[in-house]
């Protein structure tokens, strides 16, 4: 949840940082690069080598990094450029924390359901992060001063949540023996990591990912465009919607947690995907003829497609870390914190190209046009995560 909020801010940094220090969009836009670029690249880079650190110790060092820096923000933070190394060192240690995070569900868990129903119920937390985070930096922004710094008294906030997480790992007792070989040495480990790459288990959880990302950013990062320029509300209700997406997540990831202790994962998925192109497939003929409104629009007085749409989010959210759990718990446990590694890799390039994807067919074509287009990536991961069923039972066999 930590690294929800985080990471989730740097829409909400963009636009302050503008107002503050009088930063271009041009110039601001670079701060989603470097908070991407170094998780994708630690990622792959941390995975092999974690297990001979340490899993907790690998994360205790990231928590503490970002509670200094967040400590340190409101402190000295009269730049662009210190906003730069803060999204940097938040990027590089998310790295090392969701592989951690990963790696970990499968030391305290006893079998694939288990395994499913902890991942789904941690992603959940993320996406309650995610909502929380965007109510939260909004209560510091001062719309009357738009050179006021103070919004950046948040991170003394920030950093206290960090390092409570910090000190409960702490004291946290988890098994590591599992998680490595203990006659390997890091070479070995960074060099079984790129053999994983062609398994075609890994192949095919590769596609599946990369798909599932790339429909589910396309909805988040799009989502409230999409409600500016084809619903015509208002941009702080668009932008609301946007955490309504989220908080539907959230709520669909929390439910999956219980649901996934009794059916199995590909009758659960399929049937969710199946439930995600139904919403889309009904929701989007209503943008179209809407009623004219000549009253401002408001949750109260918005039409029905408004409050209709993201109820896709709770079937779309069970998907990632179900498919995320089943690769994993069908691979040895010394092996899971370099599919982790593998894992952020593929989630940020199906997310990158995604919201790339989207955004040139919005542009050309209109919103309506790009979200119907997701029934296409929807379609493949219907296939997909069959193949995917088949090889994990291979492997397991």
């Amino acid at each position: 949840m930590v690294f929800a909020v985080l990471l989730n801010s740097v829409g909400a940094v963009i636009l302050q940082v503008q107002r503050t220090f009088d930063v271009s969009k041009a110039e601001a836009s670079v701060l989603e690069g470097f908070k991407d670029l170094p998780i994708a690249i630690f990622s792959f880079i941390v995975a092999s080598f974690l297990p001979k650190l340490g899993i907790r110790k690998g994360m205790l060092i990231a928590l503490f990094a970002v509670a200094a820096l967040c400590f340190m923000m409101p402190l000295i933070a009269d730049e662009f450029w210190y906003f730069k190394l803060l999204f940097a060192i938040v990027g590089i240690s998310f790295a090392v924390i969701k592989v951690s995070v990963f790696a970990t569900i499968g030391l305290v868990t006893n079998n694939p359901k288990e395994h499913s129903s902890f991942m789904s119920t941690i992603e959940g937390f993320f996406m309650v992060g995610v909502l929380l985070g965007n109510v939260f930096f909004s209560l510091f922004v001062d719309d009357a001063n738009p050179n006021s710094s103070n919004w950046l008294n948040i991170y003394w906030y920030l950093g206290a949540i960090t390092l409570l997480a910090a000190l409960l790992l702490y004291f946290a007792q988890i098994n590591e023996s599992e998680s490595r070989k203990s006659d390997s040495k890091a070479s070995e480990d960074f060099m079984e990591m790129l053999r994983l790459v062609v398994k075609p288990l890994v192949l095919v959880f590769a596609a599946s990912a990369f798909l599932f990302v790339l429909i589910e950013q396309s909805f988040m990062t799009w989502t409230p465009t999409f409600y500016q320029d084809v619903l015509q509300v208002p941009a702080s209700m668009s932008i609301q919607a946007g955490a309504v997406l989220a908080g539907a997540l959230a709520i669909g990831r929390l439910l999956a947690g219980f649901i996934l202790k009794m059916i199995h994962w590909l009758t659960f998925t399929l049937g969710c995907i199946v439930l995600v192109g139904v919403c889309v497939v009904l929701t989007l003929p209503l943008t179209s003829n809407q009623p004219e409104i000549t009253e401002t629009i408001t949750w109260f007085n918005a039409p029905f497609v408004v409050y209709l749409f993201p109820i896709l989010g709770v079937f779309l959210a069970p998907i990632y870390p179900t498919i995320n759990s089943v690769v994993l718990s069908a691979l040895p446990k010394y092996m899971q914190s370099s599919m982790s590694g593998l894992i952020v890799v593929f989630s940020a390039l199906g997310g990158t190209t995604g919201s790339i994807v989207t955004g040139h067919i919005f542009e050309a074509y209109g919103g309506t046009n790009a979200f119907y287009f997701s029934l296409f990536p929807i379609t493949a991961l219907c296939l997909v995560l069959i193949l995917l069923h088949r090889q994990v039972r291979k492997q397991t066999a």
